[in-house]
């Protein structure tokens, strides 16, 4: 298995509408995403997804300003 195909399955989530959100940007963003945004998104899918769904939702923000923004990318694609 490639390491695109294990980083699309990751991006597959017990939260539905992550699944969705992170499948559609994974296959329409991620090849365009600098370098350190791939390690960053990487970093994000490693996330609980309460934490995540909270930072998609605008309810949190990450304090790790990479993701922040990485998160607000993600949202801004939706």
């Amino acid at each position: 298995m490639s390491e695109r195909s294990k980083l699309l399955w990751r991006c597959r989530r017990g939260v539905k509408e992550l699944d969705v959100v992170f499948t559609k940007f994974f296959e329409s963003s991620y090849d365009g995403l600098k370098e350190n945004e791939k390690k960053t998104f990487v970093r994000l899918l490693e996330l609980e997804d309460p934490e995540i769904l909270s930072m998609m939702l605008a309810q949190i923000e990450s304090e790790d300003k990479d993701i922040a923004e990485l998160v607000k990318k993600i949202r801004n694609s939706a």
